[in-house]
């Protein structure tokens, strides 16, 4: 039978969680398989295990988290079930103040909306390390043999938990919302129909407020926090006028997007440098930076100004989680706008720095167009932009294999002065000027990104890029 077929099929976690489309592979059956992994890899390494479980906005959140509830049930763990749709970042900030063993969270993030998944969360309150997530994974039956009518979610084992007031309750007493409600600002926020949306309600209720509403469809468009995909968030500054900041936030509110008064979309590397200017210069913060290998080496120039260590990772946010749970990180984030800082969690949240940003602009009385002016004058203006090229497997693996053999010393009129190869491959011109060609690990797209002075210049080095590679 075809259906048996599918039921057995290998499940496979990505970057950050296992994502199907559902009805397809993202089935009851296939939940159970994963949760029955868990469960398992649970009691092997815990002696009274706990998990604290959540759903975005999704189609069949709260299906697929009951499923995983039951499984857990069944196998006699302890479940700390939250109420309504949450953030990914409540339910690892509640991993960590309910000493639970791990969090799981029914999300796909930014993926487009005929997708869900499955996103594992540490007791430290970030993504579980990737070996315990490869443990997992390696264990996943073939068949579940799981029959969710059998098992009842009113037991004492679980518990309903309300992990959107913990978590607003946690944000108000960490920034001066007072300072923010009194600066003048006129703010607003996109919640891209994402799981963000009622938590700045009651955090800043006086905003303006986008797409903030329950639609599973997302409106048909992946709710991933970029300059494409927000622009009916940029229209409404330009017409409004008077918005002086417009903060963005994915599916499951981990990921950021933040926009000027002009409507001109702010990156993360922006983001990640004004972080860093904030807590280190205005407020006496320090630790290390830890950052993916597709961001500025900015960050590099920064930390240096500012006597701070930085390292460069892997890209994935779980490879700067592992460092802040061992070390003592100041910011940690990644070009895709999963950003972390110290004094939360080791988790990537959309809301937490849209707020730390909001804060330092209420608290020093300056427009983000004069903060960016201030990071520009230690590390120097720039622009950045990213172009996913949708290629053939055959062509990507022939860019890849030529990026291997150190065949590229020329892109245009710009010559190679040095290669990074961390993840992917950068190529440097000189300190201002850089493209990085990285291959995706899931589909047929060969992913560009480059860094120059002018937006201009960016977009021609990209251009130039193309033409050199898929010739």
């Amino acid at each position: 039978m075809n259906s048996n077929s599918k039921m057995s099929k290998k499940i496979k976690f990505g970057t950050d969680g296992w994502r199907a489309i559902i009805a397809d592979d993202y089935t009851v059956e296939n939940v159970a398989r994963v949760s029955i992994a868990t469960a398992d890899w649970l009691k092997k390494n815990f002696d009274n295990p706990s998990v604290v479980i959540g759903h975005d906005c999704r189609y069949a959140g709260e299906l697929f988290m009951e499923t995983a509830a039951k499984v857990f049930v069944d196998a006699g763990i302890t479940v700390k079930m939250a109420y309504g749709f949450v953030s990914t970042p409540m339910v690892s900030l509640a991993a960590v103040k309910m000493g639970c063993s791990i969090g799981v969270v029914i999300t796909a993030s930014h993926n487009p909306p005929s997708y869900n998944g499955f996103k594992l969360k540490s007791h430290h309150g970030g993504p579980l390390s990737p070996e315990k997530v490869q443990e997992i994974e390696d264990i996943i039956p073939d068949h579940s043999g799981f029959d969710p009518k059998t098992v009842s979610l009113k037991n004492d084992l679980v518990t309903i938990v309300d992990l959107e007031t913990m978590y607003v309750d946690h944000a108000k007493s960490n920034f001066d919302l007072d300072a923010i409600e009194k600066s003048g600002l006129k703010l607003a926020y996109d919640a891209m129909y994402g799981a963000g949306q009622n938590a700045l309600k009651r955090l800043l209720p006086n905003i303006e407020f986008i797409h903030c509403e329950s639609n599973p469809s997302f409106m048909g468009q992946a709710p991933e926090p970029i300059a494409k995909n927000l622009q009916e968030l940029e229209a409404f500054i330009k017409e409004n006028g008077s918005i002086d900041c417009a903060l963005a936030t994915d599916g499951d509110a981990d990921r950021i997007g933040l926009y000027n008064g002009k409507g001109e979309f702010i990156d993360s590397h922006h983001i990640i440098l004004l972080l860093i200017h904030y807590l280190k210069h205005y407020k006496g913060m320090s630790g290390k930076v830890a950052t993916a290998f597709s961001t500025t080496p900015r960050v590099k120039v920064m930390s240096d100004h500012y006597g701070l260590d930085s390292e460069v990772v892997k890209i994935g946010f779980k490879y700067i989680a592992s460092i802040m749970v061992e070390e003592d990180v100041l910011v940690g984030g990644e070009e895709s706008g999963g950003i972390a800082t110290k004094g939360h969690i080791p988790e990537r949240d959309g809301i937490w720095m849209g707020l730390i940003i909001w804060e330092f602009m209420a608290k020093s009385g300056k427009s983000l167009d004069d903060l960016i002016r201030e990071v520009y004058d230690i590390v120097g203006p720039f622009k950045f932009e990213r172009s996913d090229l949708h290629i053939t497997e055959e062509l990507k693996q022939r860019i890849v294999s030529n990026c291997k053999n150190d065949v590229y010393k020329q892109f245009g009129e710009y010559t190679v002065k040095e290669v990074g190869t961390i993840d992917g491959f950068k190529y440097f011109f000189d300190e201002n000027r850089w493209v990085m060609i990285r291959p995706s690990g899931t589909e047929p797209v060969l992913r560009t990104y480059a860094e120059a002075p002018t937006l201009e210049e960016v977009r021609k080095i990209l251009q130039v890029t193309k033409e050199t590679i898929c010739n």
